[in-house]
């Protein structure tokens, strides 16, 4: 048991994994989902894949951290982030973000050219986490900003402002997290992580 959120069953199949889920559900139903998601052409496909194999390390890990650093790190360990420590992750995170916009959208409408795919749809949830902990990563990205926007309007801003309604209360967290008597747990991981 991989013991990890997400999750999907399907019958007797179990998957975890967020990326394995997107790309299993988007081709089971390949039939009722608009091919610009996750696209038959082999190019297409392979960009799509492309990005989503890069952000693992990269956008994920980056905005990841920033999130946990801003948000829970006091909370758990009990002390301020030592300021070089998120000087760096911010450093990493605006470094991904550059790389985002440089080599993935290059002045493109969206990551995998003019219509939406899986690969927006990945990278506007982890950009959303730094964001929502306050860090304005659209600052002087008017490209990123527009980005958004598309990926906004595309998806319906109802759907996306619901999508993203818990992580912009993000300061809230610690507060719920207070409950949960497994919280000293995350200490040692923390620890581990960001000494």
């Amino acid at each position: 048991m991989v013991r990890k959120v997400p999750v999907m069953k399907d019958g007797s199949f179990i998957l975890t994994e967020s990326i394995a889920i997107l790309q299993y559900l988007v081709q089971k139903y390949s039939s009722s989902v608009a091919d610009h998601w996750y696209p038959a052409d082999l190019q297409q496909r392979a960009r799509v894949n492309e990005y989503l194999s890069w952000q693992h390390m990269n956008l994920r890990a980056h905005g990841s951290k920033v999130f946990l650093l801003r948000s829970l790190f006091r909370f758990i360990m009990g002390s301020e982030v030592p300021k070089d420590k998120m000087d760096d992750a911010v450093a990493d995170l605006q470094q991904s973000l550059n790389l985002l916009e440089g080599k993935f959208l290059q002045g493109k409408l969206f990551i995998v050219g003019d219509k939406i795919s899986l690969a927006d749809l990945v990278a506007i949830v982890e950009i959303m986490q730094p964001f929502g902990t306050g860090l304005d990563v659209f600052e002087g990205r008017p490209q990123l900003i527009a980005w958004r926007e598309r990926v906004k309007k595309e998806l319906g801003e109802k759907l996306f402002d619901e999508a993203h309604e818990d992580i912009m209360k993000v300061s809230n967290l610690p507060q719920k997290m207070q409950e949960n008597r497994d919280m000293e747990l995350l200490r040692p991981k923390f620890q581990k992580i960001f000494s």
